[in-house]
C-alpha cells in the first residue's frame, strides 16, 4: 500500500487508469488519492462511486494537501502548470510526470526542482496489464524511485530506463496499445468477411492476441520461434503470413514506433 498521499494535476484518461489500477491492486485507497482539473466531467468521474477520490476545486490545493504530484496533462500544458504551482513547491515534494517528451531538464526548469521522475505508462493500467518505464532525476532519491515504481508495478510491467530511451518506449509501449487495438479490429473484420458474426470474431481476435502475447512472455521464446512452431509448410499460416509480409506488415509496424517515437521528442521540444 502506497501510504503518501497522490495528487494528479489533471484527471484524464491516463490518471483515471492509474488510479483505478492501484485500486484494483489494493496499492492505494481512494482516500489517499487527490485530483484536479478543469473539466467538470473529470472531476466528476474522480468523485463519482467506482473512484471516490477526493477532487479539489484546484492545483494550488492540490499541491498543498500531497506530497506527490503527478502531471497528468499535455505536454503544451506543462509551462502553464508549472507557472502555476512552482512557488507551492517544497522539498517534500515528489513530482511524477507523465507528459510525453517533456525531459527532466526541462521540467526542472520549469519547475525549479529536481525531486522528479518521468514515467510512460499505458492505458491497460486500468486492467491492471500496463507497460510502464520510469527515469529519475538526480535529485530524486532511492526511496523516491521506489515508490514510483511500486505505484507502476501494482498496475502491470514497469521497467527503469535512462531517459535518453524515454521517447522510443513512448513510441512503443505508450502509444503501442492503439496498435494492438487497430491489429485486434482487423482481424475481427477478416473473421466477419469470412461469415462469423462480428461478437465471435471479436472475442476470438481479442483472445488470440492475448494468448500469443502470453505465450512471449510465460514461455520465455523468441517471438520468432513461436511463429515458426506455429507455421507449418504449405499450410494456413504460412499462406496468411505471406500476406502479411507483402503488404509490409512488419515494417509498418516498425515505422509506426519511430514515427511516435520522433512526436514525442517534437512534442518535448514544444514543436
Amino acid at each position: 500500500m502506497i501510504m503518501r498521499k497522490v495528487g494528479f494535476v489533471g484527471a484524464g484518461v491516463m490518471a483515471e487508469a492509474l488510479a483505478r489500477g492501484m485500486f484494483r491492486a489494493d496499492a492505494a485507497s481512494p482516500s489517499s488519492v487527490y485530483a484536479s482539473d478543469p473539466s467538470e466531467e473529470r472531476r466528476r468521474i474522480f468523485a463519482g462511486m467506482i473512484l471516490r477520490a477526493n477532487v479539489l476545486p484546484n492545483n494550488l490545493r492540490l499541491v498543498e494537501a500531497c506530497r506527490v504530484i503527478v502531471l497528468s496533462v499535455k505536454p503544451n500544458i506543462v509551462p502553464d502548470v508549472a507557472r502555476e504551482i512552482r512557488a507551492a513547491l517544497s522539498r517534500n515534494h515528489l513530482v511524477v510526470s507523465v507528459a510525453a517528451g517533456v525531459t527532466l531538464a526541462r521540467l526542472r526548469g520549469l519547475l525549479q526542482t529536481d525531486r522528479l521522475v518521468r514515467i510512460m505508462p499505458n492505458t491497460p493500467a486500468l486492467v491492471g496489464q500496463a507497460a510502464s518505464a520510469y527515469c529519475p532525476a538526480v535529485g530524486a532519491t532511492a526511496e523516491d524511485a521506489a515508490l514510483v515504481e511500486e505505484m507502476l508495478r501494482s498496475v502491470g510491467l514497469c521497467v527503469r530506463v535512462e531517459e535518453s530511451l524515454m521517447d522510443a518506449v513512448t513510441g512503443l509501449s505508450g502509444s503501442g496499445p492503439a496498435y494492438v487495438y487497430l491489429a485486434v479490429e482487423a482481424l475481427a473484420e477478416g473473421g466477419v468477411r469470412e461469415g462469423l458474426s462480428r461478437d465471435t470474431a471479436l472475442r476470438l481476435a481479442a483472445q488470440t492476441v492475448l494468448g500469443a502475447a502470453k505465450m512471449v512472455i510465460e514461455t520465455g521464446k523468441d517471438p520468432a520461434q513461436l511463429r515458426e512452431e506455429v507455421t507449418t509448410p504449405g499450410g494456413t499460416t504460412e499462406e496468411g503470413l505471406a500476406v502479411l509480409e507483402a503488404a509490409n506488415f512488419r515494417r509498418a509496424l516498425v515505422e509506426a514506433v519511430a514515427a511516435a517515437a520522433e512526436r514525442s521528442r517534437r512534442m518535448g521540444a514544444g514543436r
